[in-house]
């Protein structure tokens, strides 16, 4: 399963978004009204909980600067990532989408689709407020 939020534009260069991104603690911030749990792990690691949804540990994966962060899953029960993409586009802007992709099987995929696409656009909405 691939999604996608809508593009943002940051009022931000992209390695100001990047250094943001790359602070896990910085994602409480960008995290959807309905947290019920945010705990940093450790400084690659965070734990959330969203009301209704159980708890899921993201970790950084991988992230080329300034352009690009990868957040994971750390469980393979729900393999995922969650990627950043950051773009230059004026001076002191940039634009950022972020993009969900999944391996589930057609029954849970249709299950979290709504939700998962509404937690990316939220994210991607209180990123643009950064």
């Amino acid at each position: 399963m691939n999604l996608e939020s809508p593009t943002v534009t940051v009022d931000k260069t992209p390695q100001e978004v990047f250094d943001f991104l790359s602070k896990v603690e910085n994602f409480e911030q960008i995290m959807p009204d309905s947290k019920q749990k945010f705990e940093v792990i450790n400084d690659k690691r965070f734990v959330f909980q969203l009301k209704g949804m159980p708890e899921i540990v993201l970790e950084q994966k991988d992230s080329t600067a300034p352009n690009k962060v990868v957040l994971g899953a750390a469980s393979d029960k729900l393999p995922f990532t969650l990627t950043a993409d950051i773009k230059e586009t004026a001076d002191s802007k940039s634009e950022t989408k972020l993009v969900f992709e999944g391996k589930f099987n057609a029954m849970m995929g249709m299950m979290i689709k709504g939700p998962i696409q509404n937690f990316i656009n939220t994210l991607s909405d209180k990123l643009g407020t950064i």
